[in-house]
């Protein structure tokens, strides 16, 4: 890593110490990220378009393209089940204690 992000780093570090309404904005957008991104290299990878996934799925291609979105939250777990059959996939849901790092679990 090079000393830029290192001090970039710092200092987001610092200011979520010291803001916890940042800090849970920077974990929802966080988490937003992570479901965009998943849903977008899954379908990828199966090979289909946004337009052949919202087919499978019974929704419009500007649909599909919200949920790929990383500052779009109102996706259900209705939704997600849907995206994840037409990609042969399963959705997990971990809830995990605020005070353990991000990948553990209950």
């Amino acid at each position: 890593m090079n000393k830029r992000k290192d001090d970039l780093n710092k200092y987001i570090e610092k200011a979520l110490k010291r803001n916890s309404s940042l800090k849970e904005r920077f974990e929802k957008a966080d988490q937003a990220w992570d479901i965009a991104f998943q849903i977008s290299n899954l379908r990828e990878k199966v090979g289909l378009t946004q337009k052949q996934l919202a087919d499978l799925v019974g929704t419009k291609q500007s649909n599909i393209a919200r949920l790929e979105s990383a500052d779009y939250t109102s996706y259900t777990q209705k939704t997600l089940e849907k995206i994840a059959k037409a990609l042969k996939a399963r959705v997990e849901v971990k809830v995990v204690p605020l005070d353990s790092p991000k990948s553990a679990q209950i």
